[in-house]
């Protein structure tokens, strides 16, 4: 009998098994290369991607924690009151939480590479400014200047690696592409310290100038568009802003559509689709646990320095230091949570029956991924909260220094790790639009951090530190609750969701 392949009225009789066999291998290579990957980035090319955009993402936590050190100074030499120069802190904090909301919507629609390059010009103009000025009213609005053009970058690096990497080695990517964000607010402060009382606090913007520079120059020369929309798995050619220096000069791949691109349609970019996001079942209680613990940290952070010089006399210098072991915990845990959560989805997807498609990525409307992602999140939590609580007795008890120091590198582990842990979740949940999704973590931690910070003076003073960080450990502890009822009911929360799209959809087409 003919290989189907053959067709009729061929007599086979003549052909040699060998032939036969070749024939059908090149039928299965035909069928296979039909087949579109999730990407056609190579690896190299991705982790090249993924350093640019952690590096991008640095600033934004970077530009807010280097600032502390300078406070005195600035209040100083610019003749105002600590309580002004602290209501720039502020304004940064509320751009911090509402341009991300602006950003992730347009880069989903106009493509990354555009949206990279705006907010560094805007970034860097900014810190040029600030390295210039001489007056209150100029640091504060270069301050909003300064927040608008670095506050997105953590929503693009997200949205990037889902761009780049299916769901089931997502995990190690995020924990890469957030390595820069987690480790900057504690290498903020050591630099800016050292810049302010050995140099001058102008010198701190002068750095930031040039580092934002540098990054600048690599995201025009190097960074290739990504967006799905725009280029979809990187097979397609994009256009004007959305092609790299280097794309104009080198040949294009042989896997590249040269023929074909795609023309999202423009709209202005819109805040409210990062706000509907926020409000949908499945995806607020993730947002509202990922806050709480964005919010211990940010209170943890915050009431070192004072409670240090206090309670063991250091000075600004070795304060700074102290900031170390929780960036060091955090560039370590970036990358051991990654590989938890790889692990994670394939060990849930074989108790589930579910294949898992390493070419093409899994349709995750059929995955449980709730269940994937929380996985090993209980240990984070319970590890933080236990830690968290130990850490305030430690400062309340006035133990060694190396005791507190100790604790905050494992709440700087298993934070982390709750971080890079919601935040997948969230990019998961959402697919179709991951840097408006990734907005949507900005927007509630900021707006939970920030109340927090706000209150934290009043609670140390009434509480102290034992009782304050017992509070604050409780807060992390409600949250199991939370993460449970997501992992039992998300999926189908989820689907409801996605029926009700897509019932909407077809009322309107």
């Amino acid at each position: 009998m003919a290989p189907p392949h053959l067709g009729p009225g061929i007599d086979t009789s003549q052909i040699s098994p060998q032939e036969i066999r070749l024939d059908v291998e090149d039928a299965q290579d035909t069928s296979n290369s039909q087949e579109a990957p999730y990407s056609v980035f190579t690896k190299p090319e991705k982790r090249w991607i993924i350093f640019l955009v952690a590096m991008a993402g640095f600033f934004s936590p970077l530009s807010a924690n280097i600032y502390f050190p300078a406070i005195n100074y600035l209040a100083r030499d610019l003749s105002v009151s600590l309580e002004l120069i602290n209501l720039t802190i502020t304004a940064y904090l509320i751009c911090q939480g509402i341009v991300p909301a602006l950003v992730g919507d347009a880069a989903d629609m106009l493509g990354r590479r555009p949206v990279y390059i705006a907010a560094f010009v805007v970034y860097l103009a900014a810190n040029v400014g600030l390295a210039l000025q001489d007056s209150y009213a100029a640091l504060l609005v270069l301050r909003i200047l300064q927040s608008s053009g670095s506050s997105g970058t953590i929503a693009l690096a997200i949205s990037v690696v889902a761009d780049l990497a299916p769901p089931h080695e997502r995990g190690k990517y995020v924990g890469a592409a957030l390595s820069g964000p987690n480790m900057a607010p504690s290498l903020g402060p050591v630099l800016g310290g050292v810049l302010a009382e050995k140099a001058s606090w102008r010198w701190i913007f002068w750095f930031l100038s040039m580092l934002s520079g540098f990054c600048l120059a690599l995201i025009i020369i190097c960074l290739p568009e990504t967006a799905r929309k725009v280029v979809g798995n990187g097979s397609l050619r994009p256009k004007c802003l959305n092609r790299s220096v280097v794309s104009y000069m080198s040949k294009p791949k042989a896997s590249q559509n040269l023929s074909e691109h795609l023309d999202p349609p423009f709209r202005c970019p819109n805040p409210l689709s990062c706000l509907r996001i926020v409000f949908y079942k499945d995806t607020a209680l993730v947002l509202v646990a990922n806050a709480v613990f964005y919010m211990n940290y940010s209170c943890m952070q915050a009431s070192l320095s004072p409670l240090l010089m206090d309670i063991y006399g250091l000075n600004a210098l070795e304060v700074g230091l102290t900031y170390l072991p929780y960036g060091i915990a955090c560039g370590i845990a970036s990358f051991l949570v990654g590989k938890v959560m790889d692990h994670d989805y394939k060990v849930t997807a074989a108790a589930v029956g579910f294949t898992i498609d390493k070419t093409k990525g899994d349709d995750l409307a059929r995955c449980p991924i709730e269940k994937a992602r929380l996985r090993s999140i209980w240990y984070f939590v319970s590890i933080s909260t236990a830690c968290t609580i130990g850490y305030g007795w430690t400062l309340q008890a006035k133990a060694h220094l190396a005791a507190p120091l100790i604790l905050q590198f494992i709440c700087g582990l298993t934070v982390t790790g709750t971080f890079n842990i919601c935040n997948t979740l969230i990019v998961d949940l959402h697919p179709d639009r991951p840097a408006t999704a990734s907005a949507s973590v900005s927007i509630v931690r900021c707006s939970v951090a920030a109340i927090g910070v706000s209150i934290l003076q009043f609670i140390l003073e009434n509480l102290g530190p034992g009782w304050t960080f017992t509070t604050f450990g409780a807060l992390g502890a409600a949250t199991a609750p939370m993460l449970w009822v997501e992992w039992d009911k998300g999926k189908r929360w989820r689907t409801e969701r996605l029926e009700k799209k897509t019932t909407v959809q077809h009322e309107k087409s």
